[in-house]
């Protein structure tokens, strides 16, 4: 039975706790309130930080003898106290995850029933000190910080099963191959005696294995092995097919099944080395983006919003997202599966928590893999996103001296997010999941009590150097540069009916800072406000700023492919709400110039050269060098590379022909010249062509000056 509808709901106090849980009290003078919804979103709440109190009337057949009932929560946001009838079941707390009480004897005492559900979901007013596992949803520089996610944001149901529940079923897949897949199962039954049953396992609707069980009262935790024959493997999208495959599993008592569970899952192996991926042995390089929620309202998004935020990220060329800071709803789950886009699925902690936080985190961490383990999409876990707080310490002038000293300074040191939560919550992944490789941090840089550090974080062009940093340090530091998942630059979205822009260049600053995400003066660094007459140039001047920076990072790093360079994730896709952030798709999924910069530098096969110096002198030599990145499963043999400079009063050619290798990065030629006593703009352009496999282009130019 599904609770979903109109309840009530009023803020709670001490008073209502006692008296408005139980069937008599008189809910009238209470507002209207949607489940499943955020109170943010209801005009009575919408600037409240709770808790609410909410409350519906519901009436419900009595089970019979043989049954039980459940009242099941599948997602409160954050914590809540549980009343049925006036009697307390529990105090859930987790928003990604579904929370069931059993109220058989409740349930039996009469046909009307009232629940009473008290939800509170406390602000995180700094990066510091967190205690809500609620990631980007709460606090983020790129969101609302105004936006409460409080609230029954998921179904609330009343459930009717037999004897024994299956409360959690965990689907994996460990190996795989054409002539078998090895699946890993496990179980949490929560039976009403002690009682033996049967646990059936069906594979596309076909029986293939049947274990007897002996169970005892309460909860009972079951592991148990499946090989399935001859299966069928599922791909990402540039590697294959995305075949998907039913599992159910039946609890059987007495011959009568009295709960049923199913997943869909894929059968594919996933192994990591040195931050290379491979799926079903094929190492693929990542080439991704970071993943907003789709939008603040989680609760309002249509299923179709998660699926085409997938779609997007396929025509953008883009392997891989990373879902940053946060768990979605399952329908970008189930979209991602079915197209073929790997995940990197952040576990929803970010920045520094209090240290109470740790055995809560390590709990939400198995419920994540009962949620979410079964989807092959699913690549890796990452346990904390910069707990040393890495963007929030750099969000300062650059130069602050200070701040870069403290940022260093927490990068090295140790810590307790860094080193005891994020092992335990590590540990916690690699226990309930040794099918996937686990990340204990992210953005974290190599230091002495884990050398080998993690994913890098390298925003230059935005917190600190230039733009055209990002080469020289690659070969400075490669170990820096063996997964970078955050790099980027803000830009203004096309839709800006956020700000009035008739005041330019008297904006409204300070709102645009605070409750829009703008980082004022690290713009004011790269694209200076008073260098331009109206804001429809200087908004078009952050967007070209933002293209032009994740174009050169991503084919500087796609050069290094495999060397030492696993993949990428720019920062970051798109918009939650109305923002002047790092997003390359603003909240209505207009793109910025930087996505279709994005589209050109992610194509299967490019070809791009070493970056012209920002000016040059005549007379002065240079030698370039050009590539191929070539991501097909083939070589391009024979490959045509023509190359044209070009300058005010001349022009020269360069031809060349040779083979790129597949999945790699070739080196086609080097191109020498001196250049011209003709000032002004110096164009190279390139051009491949590989026949009927690729083709491919990119431009790049320079100033001759005096």
């Amino acid at each position: 039975m599904d609770l979903s509808g109109t309840w009530r709901a009023v803020a709670a106090d001490d008073q209502l706790r006692r008296s408005a849980v139980g069937m008599h009290f008189d809910d009238s003078e209470w507002a209207d309130i949607q489940v499943p919804g955020h109170w943010h979103a209801n005009p009575n709440f919408a600037d409240s930080n709770g808790p609410l109190l909410y409350r519906t009337n519901f009436t419900a057949d009595q089970p019979d003898a043989d049954q039980r009932a459940w009242i099941v929560l599948d997602g409160v946001f954050y914590q809540a106290d549980v009343w049925l009838d006036g009697a307390y079941l529990g105090d859930p707390e987790g928003y990604f995850f579904p929370h069931s009480f059993d109220v058989s004897s409740l349930i039996r005492l009469g046909d009307e029933h009232v629940l009473a559900v008290e939800v509170a979901c406390t602000p995180q007013a700094s990066h510091k000190g967190r205690r809500n596992i609620t990631g980007v949803l709460q606090q983020w520089d790129a969101a609302d910080p105004d936006w409460n996610p409080g609230g029954l944001w998921r179904p609330v149901r009343v459930e009717t099963t037999g004897p024994v529940r299956l409360d959690r079923l965990r689907v994996l897949c460990r190996d795989v191959n054409d002539a078998r897949a090895h699946l890993r199962l496990h179980g949490r039954l929560d039976s009403d005696a002690p009682r033996s049953v049967r646990i059936r396992t069906t594979v596309d609707g076909v029986v293939t294995a049947e274990i007897e069980q002996s169970l005892a009262r309460g909860i009972n935790e079951v592991d148990w092995n499946l090989d399935v024959d001859n299966p069928r493997l599922w791909w990402p999208l540039s590697l294959g097919a995305q075949a998907l495959t039913d599992v159910q599993i039946d609890v059987v008592v007495e011959g009568v099944i009295s709960h049923s569970r199913s997943v869909r899952t894929g059968m594919r192996e996933v192994a990591m080395q040195d931050w290379v991926w491979s799926i079903n042995g094929e190492r693929l390089y990542l080439k991704g983006a970071n993943l907003a929620p789709t939008q603040l309202d989680l609760a309002a998004a249509d299923p179709q919003m998660f699926r085409r935020d997938i779609e997007l990220a396929r025509d953008a060329g883009l392997d891989l997202l990373r879902v940053h800071g946060h768990i979605a709803p399952p329908a970008l789950y189930d979209a991602a599966d079915e197209l073929g886009m790997l995940l990197w699925q952040d576990f929803p902690l970010q920045w520094s928590y209090a240290r109470d936080v740790r055995r809560r985190a390590v709990a939400q961490a198995q419920e994540a893999v009962f949620e979410l383990g079964h989807h092959p999409s699913i690549i890796t876990w990452c346990s904390h996103n910069e707990p040393a707080g890495a963007t929030v310490e750099l969000n300062q002038p650059e130069h602050s001296w200070k701040t870069a000293t403290r940022y260093l300074f927490r990068q090295q040191a140790p810590s307790w997010n860094k080193n005891i939560l994020d092992r335990w919550v590590k540990r916690a992944f690699e226990k309930a999941d040794d099918t996937r490789p686990t990340l204990a941090h992210s953005g974290v840089m190599p230091n002495v009590p884990e050398f080998g550090g993690s994913d890098s974080h390298l925003y230059f062009g935005w917190y600190h150097g230039s733009e055209r940093d990002l080469p020289a340090f690659a070969a400075a530091f490669p170990r820096m540069v063996r997964f970078v998942s955050e790099f980027g630059a803000q830009a203004v979205p096309p839709h800006h009916e956020f700000i009035d822009t008739t005041r330019w260049p008297e904006l409204d600053w300070d709102t645009l800072e605070q409750s829009h995400g703008l980082q004022r003066a690290m713009m004011e660094a790269h694209v200076p406000i008073d260098a331009y007459a109206t804001f429809d140039l200087w908004s078009e001047a952050t967007q070209r700023y933002q293209a032009m920076l994740l174009r050169h990072h991503i084919e500087t790093l796609r050069r290094l492919k495999y060397h030492p360079s696993g993949g990428f994730c720019f920062f970051m896709l798109n918009d939650s709400s109305p923002m002047i952030s790092w997003s390359v798709l603003d909240h209505q999924r207009a793109p910025k110039l930087a996505f279709h910069a994005v589209v050109e530098a992610c194509r299967p096969v490019i070809v791009v050269a070493d970056r012209l110096p920002s000016s040059v002198k005549p007379g002065e030599g240079l030698a370039v060098d050009v590539h191929v990145v070539n991501d097909l499963r083939q070589p391009l043999v024979d490959a045509v590379l023509r190359a044209h400079l070009r300058w005010a009063t001349g022009e020269h050619d360069w031809t060349f022909v040779g083979t790129a290798a597949d999945d790699g990065c070739t080196r086609i030629a080097t191109l020498q010249f001196v250049v011209p006593d003709s000032p002004g703009q110096l164009w190279l352009d390139l051009t491949l062509d590989a026949g009927s496999i690729a083709a491919a282009t990119n431009r790049d130019q320079t100033l001759i000056v005096q």
